[in-house]
């Protein structure tokens, strides 16, 4: 009898275990006078199902901050190490803005993180965030400042109209 319980409750466990793990949309959320933000339900949720952790880091390109489960940032780790001369100043550069920069966060029972104020400061987030979905990565905005950025992207991409080349399916 016990064996029939655990087999359905392992049957029901992988059943409802997601078949991709990305993190989508774009959702405000309020900031609190201590820096903490409830970390969008979904993005919980993939943590969880991964046990593993949020990092985040000023962002390279954008004044935001960027954020990835603690996978990600190994492989980009990985990544590095294999495309990069190991003793490069690129090389340097890069992992010393990444990773020198970089801090796990865990939430606490609400679903709120704590970011530092080296962070916020440097996405100009005060008492509203901006979690923007982007795939195995999110970033973390000032709400004006991705409003003016999704304005700018939209303008490029409808300007340039990018497109996406599939591979072409085998027929034989």
């Amino acid at each position: 009898m016990l064996y029939h319980i655990l087999v359905k409750v392992i049957f029901l466990r992988v059943k409802t275990l997601r078949k991709t793990f990305l993190f989508l949309d774009t959702i405000v959320n309020k900031v609190d006078n201590k820096g903490r933000v409830s970390l969008p339900s979904d993005y919980r949720a993939i943590v969880k199902e991964l046990s593993t952790e949020i990092v985040c880091y000023r962002s390279l390109t954008a004044p935001c901050i960027e954020g990835c489960c603690e996978e990600m940032l190994e492989k980009l780790a990985s990544d590095m190490e294999n495309s990069l001369d190991f003793f490069s100043q690129e090389q340097d550069n890069l992992t010393n803005l990444i990773f020198g920069d970089a801090k796990r966060f865990t939430f606490d029972s609400t679903g709120r993180i704590l970011l530092t104020d080296k962070l916020l400061q440097y996405a100009g987030i005060t008492d509203t965030a901006v979690f923007v979905g982007k795939g195995r990565k999110f970033q973390i905005w000032n709400p004006e400042n991705w409003e003016k950025e999704e304005a700018r992207i939209r303008a490029e991409v409808l300007k340039n109209r990018p497109s996406l080349k599939l591979p072409e399916k085998n027929n034989g």
